[in-house]
């Protein structure tokens, strides 16, 4: 899998990228990572990439041309499925990522200032991305969550398919609480389950506190999955007056 980045900051993407469990598959070459700078693609002789909108709005805007440009260079005889991070975008879900772990190539554009001139946008971008309610500085960091949510699914980069299918988010339904060592701490042990060695009943335990969890702290996902009458039981058991004030 290959992804080309079009940045204002190429450098900060490539020392992101090259950390941690993505840099290390970056390494193996388990998917490819290519950081263009838009800089290199206008023709302002000051290196100029911004100028200001048409319109009374305060800042300065990205200008079509060098993130074209860039686009066309990178891409020329290719078609990558092209990602313009942006607060207006449907928002980057697991489902999403699972998605995206399927293409062989993606474009990303990180716009940065006040944004991108629209034409560009209608131009070339096949789908916005954001990753949250919320604005920040600039696409580079939505970017690396997009990459390291993508990344992480594909084959080889953790050391087994369960490493992220039993984590939040997979299945619908948020993770259940993890312990480690030592058994108490400050007075607090650790669930005996966990500790009896029994693989079925540690595998219910999961599940129930998987609803539990789900339904403290994001009731709004149970609403979206279809619950068993044993799930509905659970839940009603373990939080019934919770659920009726908040559910």
């Amino acid at each position: 899998m290959r992804f080309d980045i079009a940045t204002l900051f190429p450098e900060f993407m490539e020392s992101a990228l090259n950390e941690s469990i993505i840099g290390r598959a970056r390494k193996k070459g388990l998917f490819e990572a290519h950081c263009h700078n838009i800089r290199d693609y206008t023709l302002d002789k000051h290196r100029r990439v911004d100028d200001a909108p048409y319109s009374e709005r305060q800042g300065m805007l990205m200008q079509a041309q060098p993130i074209y440009d860039c686009y066309k260079s990178v891409c020329e005889g290719r078609n990558p499925h092209v990602i313009y991070m942006s607060p207006q975008g449907r928002t980057l879900t697991q489902a999403k990522a699972l998605e995206l772990a399927q293409m062989d190539e993606i474009f990303i554009l990180c716009g940065h200032y006040e944004g991108v001139d629209a034409r560009v946008i209608d131009k070339i971008v096949d789908e916005e991305i954001s990753i949250g309610d919320y604005v920040v500085s600039g696409g580079e960091l939505p970017a690396l969550v997009l990459i390291d949510s993508v990344v992480r699914t594909l084959d080889g980069v953790l050391s087994q398919p369960d490493c992220y299918e039993d984590e939040s988010h997979f299945d619908g339904l948020l993770e259940y609480p993890q312990y480690t060592r030592p058994e108490v701490w400050e007075g607090e042990r650790v669930p005996e389950v966990l500790l009896s060695g029994n693989h079925a009943n540690i595998l219910k335990w999961r599940k129930e506190q998987s609803l539990i969890t789900t339904a403290k702290k994001r009731p709004d996902m149970l609403e979206k999955l279809t619950l068993s009458d044993d799930d509905l039981c659970i839940l009603h058991n373990e939080l019934g007056d919770f659920l009726k004030e908040n559910v």
